[in-house]
């Protein structure tokens, strides 16, 4: 299906929207002594939601480069925050486990970010305001998982869930 003017409209003011309010929300944490970034921010919670995976599937669900993503879990590893252990699967696989230090600090990053989103949610807008925003992002979730083509391309569009 071809996007119309409209739907392409749509699409540039939704990313620019979600662009800034990311931005804003990387802004307003308070910071620990290691803050999370926002690739190990979402390497955290990935291994929360999904369970414990081998750095190839953690790259592939980054949308970046094993070898990329490498540094930032020996980063994490580090810090306590993830640790390695041998695949149940396949014994000459490494997985990668998130560990309770990892989940206290998402958490805590999620926590600081939450609050001044609420706050500022809460002085900004109306209550049917903040009602369609709820609505907003379960849409934006369910876009999320939309695997589809550019017509006239082979690639997926940008950001699409990988086949």
């Amino acid at each position: 299906m071809v996007a119309n003017d409209e739907d392409l409209a749509t699409a540039e003011q939704l990313r620019w929207g979600v662009s800034r309010l990311a931005s804003r929300l990387r802004a307003e944490h308070l910071g620990s002594a290691e803050p999370l970034t926002r690739l190990s921010a979402s390497v955290l919670a990935n291994l929360k939601h999904r369970g414990p995976l081998a750095i190839s599937e953690l790259a592939s669900i980054e949308g970046v480069q094993a070898q990329s993503l490498t540094r930032v879990v020996q980063e994490l590893e580090r810090q306590g925050r993830v640790a390695r252990s041998r695949s149940d699967v396949d014994k000459r696989r490494q997985d990668i486990v998130v560990t309770e230090a990892g989940v206290e600090a998402l958490r805590e990053h999620v926590r600081d970010g939450n609050a001044w989103l609420a706050s500022a949610l809460a002085r900004s807008l109306s209550p049917a305001e903040r009602g369609l925003l709820r609505l907003a992002g379960e849409l934006m979730e369910q876009l999320a998982l939309v695997d589809v083509e550019v017509e006239g391309g082979d690639e997926p569009l940008e950001g699409a869930r990988p086949r």
